[in-house]
């Protein structure tokens, strides 16, 4: 088992926890050896994905979307917080190390979306594009399923929308800017931390926080309608930064702003906690006794309305601190997407007759 104090070169964890459902659970021991010598890199591993179905819909009443798709499973970012980790477990493989090394790819995405997109019975609403794990990690540059998918919707005309801490998004300016133009497309670009260093361990694969100012100012240069997610805010760690955070964010020129706390599903809480002692070991405690006292006393709240945002005074706070400096800076906002241009596309081999 890879020490998790030790993590492999540019990984966010070095654990593998057992997945929950694994009918046997391994637990570490530290015996005192310690490993001297630097942990080596691991080869990310790529699979393929079978799924028979590309779109995602759900009726959550705190999520500002009802359909989503997700072209990767796992994520190569490495990002330690994330709360998509323990959905490597359905797949029988660790949330740990596992879920940013073994990752899946969709290369039947585009054929899957045009079947749905041409059903009879098909109603057009915006989708979310990687919600779950990051659409743009570094393994579509070798892949391009999200710029194949993307070409499918331009094709017909269907809204959607892109959330990424990655600067690769860059690479598709030319297919979202005449949607853009359409109200077609926003983008929503993550951003954690302003600190380099925190940012490096926290999410290691990522692009530079500097790097994702860049990426929204290109992005609204183009005339593309851009957020900041300021996602997750980890209180005692960066919610400090919010205000900060939120300014860049704008002289870069973004539209629009959100953020939400952080959530600590299932083997999260153990990661995190793992991730907070070797990194930020001084900070560790007053970190998740602030979470805690955000989340009723619990690491993580599931409950709608309270996963995203948290409860309590520091909760409440931040909420009031966000508003302010949402007013403050005047972020102009993001027009409503137009499902009104959607055209189902050509599910047929044969052309039309007229």
């Amino acid at each position: 088992m890879t020490d998790p104090r030790q993590p492999p070169r540019g990984r966010g964890t070095g654990s593998r926890p057992d997945p929950r459902y694994a009918s046997v659970q391994r637990e570490s021991f530290d015996d005192g050896w310690t490993p001297e010598e630097a942990p080596v890199a691991i080869a990310t591993e790529v699979m393929v994905d079978r799924s028979r179905t590309i779109i995602s819909e759900n009726d959550s009443p705190d999520l500002p979307f009802n359909r989503s798709l997700n072209p990767y499973r796992g994520c190569e970012h490495g990002c330690i917080y994330c709360y998509a980790r323990p959905s490597h477990a359905w797949l029988d493989l660790s949330p740990g190390l596992d879920f940013e090394s073994r990752l899946f790819h969709k290369p039947a995405a585009p054929e899957l979306l045009r079947a749905a997109l041409a059903g009879r019975h098909y109603r057009c609403e915006p989708i979310a594009i990687g919600v779950n794990t990051d659409a743009y990690q570094p393994i579509e540059r070798r892949y391009g399923t999200t710029r194949a998918v993307i070409e499918l919707l331009a094709e017909s005309r269907h809204p959607f929308s892109l959330i990424t801490k990655s600067s690769l998004v860059e690479r598709d300016i030319d297919l979202l800017a005449p949607l853009a133009r359409e109200r077609l497309v926003e983008v929503a670009i993550s951003l954690t931390t302003l600190d380099r260093a925190i940012a490096r361990s926290l999410e290691p694969r990522a692009a530079a926080p500097q790097r994702r100012l860049t990426t929204i100012a290109r992005l609204t240069a183009a005339g593309i309608p851009t957020r900041v997610m300021v996602a997750p805010v980890i209180p005692g760690l960066t919610d400090h930064e919010l205000e900060a955070i939120l300014a860049a964010a704008r002289q870069a020129g973004a539209w629009a702003a959100d953020y939400a706390l952080l959530r600590l599903p299932y083997e999260v809480e153990g990661l995190f906690e793992e991730w907070l002692a070797q990194h930020q070991p001084l900070r560790a405690a007053k970190v998740m006794a602030l979470l805690r006292a955000s989340r009723g006393g619990k690491s993580y709240d599931s409950r709608f309305g309270q996963r995203l945002r948290g409860s309590g005074v520091l909760a409440e706070l931040l909420q009031r601190r966000f508003s302010v400096a949402l007013r403050r800076l005047a972020f102009p906002g993001i027009p409503t997407l137009d499902c009104g241009r959607f055209q189902p596309p050509n599910n047929s081999p044969q052309l039309d007759l007229f």
